[in-house]
């Protein structure tokens, strides 16, 4: 069988698909790669680091910088 790529037409390996992925292991890794320019690791005061994923969060962390 046969199983093509959502995004370019190409080739997907069938374990692949059967594990749900409708895409090649190229588009998904743009994919990917492009969800990721967005994220931003931030240390919390007196705690750790969290990943922020909304930039409307980010405003709120640093609790003893000017408000």
């Amino acid at each position: 069988m046969n199983y093509e790529c959502a995004d370019c037409g190409g080739g997907i390996h069938p374990r692949r698909f059967a594990l749900g992925y409708r895409v090649c292991l190229t588009c998904g890794d743009k994919t990917a790669r492009a969800a990721r320019t967005s994220w931003c690791v931030a240390p919390v005061h007196k705690s750790n680091y969290i990943l922020v994923t909304n930039r409307e969060e980010l405003k709120f962390i640093n609790n003893k910088g000017p408000q």
